[in-house]
């Protein structure tokens, strides 16, 4: 191997051949500036003698006066066969697990705790089931989802990969993103807010009945009414403080999520900062029946048995189910308790802008969705 002091310093306007790193390079002076010309061979006795004839190539355009500046003409040609092909040095790509870790701990910060609890850990364990977590193998990915998920949950899952590759090749982890083109067409469907299909007055006044009778679910009573009686989301219903009420307003400030730790509260509400609610008779009624003695304003409305946050989610697939299978009520999600204000509301001829204000939606989705739904209660007019 030539060495670094193999340099020689010859006349004006020859090319030096000089040992760089262990690569052959030529150097030289033209019009006052020092030229360097990177070849990429290593520096073997076959290399130098290429080396040489380069050099006699530059050598002569320098003296003719025709060198060309951007050395282009220069560069070897990468298909000589008797010099030692140089592979570039590549990374290994991370796998779509590394890149998703590292992307939910960059989002993290910056979504609610229930967002990170729940739809990243969600897509974190779709990701383990995967039968690789190669991004060569994008089209493998995403057809074990189409395979094994809800058309719906698999397009959102995609978006999530795609979200992640996008931040990865922002932060120099991989230069392309495999999932950039791909895309899941899913059936038109409906949103929890606008799946309505409420239950008629004599349906809602029976699973009241039903749940204050109920040796196991009776403590759920009121918190059902209310419900049916406000028309509030129920994470809104679990987040009420007794400081929330007043006289005559209830002020829906907060929400319960779900996060990391369990179930927490979270300042605002799904679609807006904050809301109030009129109190009428049926609602100040419910109050009134549950309201403690004392100064209690930071304790909760509603409580579970044990005296914490209702965990909505475990009382719709117990109580909710079953004291709708004891009724012979056909099921619906308890959600429809909403449904079923916002319907009624409409039936009674209530301005749906006031149905909105007291809800959190808008005028625009009552009339859309909410107009005359419950057909049983109606009649035509009499056109004669």
């Amino acid at each position: 191997m030539y060495q670094d002091s193999s340099r020689e310093r010859g006349y004006k306007g020859s090319v030096s051949i000089i040992n760089s790193n262990g690569r052959i390079q030529l150097r030289f002076h033209y019009a006052g500036k020092r030229h360097y010309l990177s070849t990429g061979w290593l520096d073997t006795p076959a290399s130098r003698k290429l080396a040489k004839l380069k050099a006699a190539e530059i050598e002569k355009d320098i003296l003719y006066e025709q060198l060309d500046e951007t050395l282009a003409k220069y560069k070897p040609a990468s298909s000589l066969s008797t010099v030692t092909p140089v592979t570039p040095i590549q990374k290994p790509k991370p796998h779509l697990d590394e890149l998703w870790d590292k992307y939910s701990e960059f989002k993290k910060p910056q979504i609610s705790p229930s967002t990170y609890a729940k739809d990243f850990a969600k897509h974190r364990n779709h990701i383990a089931k995967l039968p690789t977590r190669s991004l060569d193998e994008a089209s493998a990915i995403r057809d074990h989802l189409l395979s094994n998920l809800t058309p719906d949950a698999a397009k959102r899952c995609l978006t999530q990969l795609k979200a992640c590759c996008n931040w990865a090749m922002d932060e120099g982890l991989i230069d392309t993103n495999p999932f950039a083109s791909m895309k899941i067409k899913v059936p038109k469907g409906t949103s929890e807010e606008q799946d309505v299909n409420p239950f008629t007055k004599e349906e809602r006044d029976l699973i009241i009945r039903t749940f204050a009778s109920d040796r196991y679910y009776s403590h759920y009573t009121n918190y059902v009414r209310f419900l049916f009686f406000t028309g509030c989301r129920p994470s809104e219903a679990v987040a009420l403080k007794w400081r929330n009420i007043t006289n005559s307003v209830i002020q829906f400030r907060e929400s319960v999520v779900v996060s990391e730790d369990g179930l927490v509260l979270k300042e605002g509400l799904k679609t807006q900062r904050k809301r109030d609610f009129p109190i009428n008779a049926e609602v100040k009624a419910i109050l009134d029946e549950i309201r403690p003695e004392g100064d209690n304003s930071e304790s909760l409305v509603f409580i579970s048995p044990k005296g914490k946050f209702i965990d909505h989610h475990n009382f719709a697939n117990r109580a909710w189910k079953s004291i709708l299978d004891k009724c012979n009520v056909p099921y619906r999600k308890s959600y429809q308790t909403r449904h079923t204000f916002i319907s009624l509301c409409v039936e009674a001829h209530i301005n749906s802008t006031a149905i909105g204000r007291w809800t959190g939606t808008s005028a625009k989705m009552i009339d859309n969705h909410y107009g005359a739904t419950n057909f049983t209660n109606l009649r035509p007019p009499e056109l004669s």
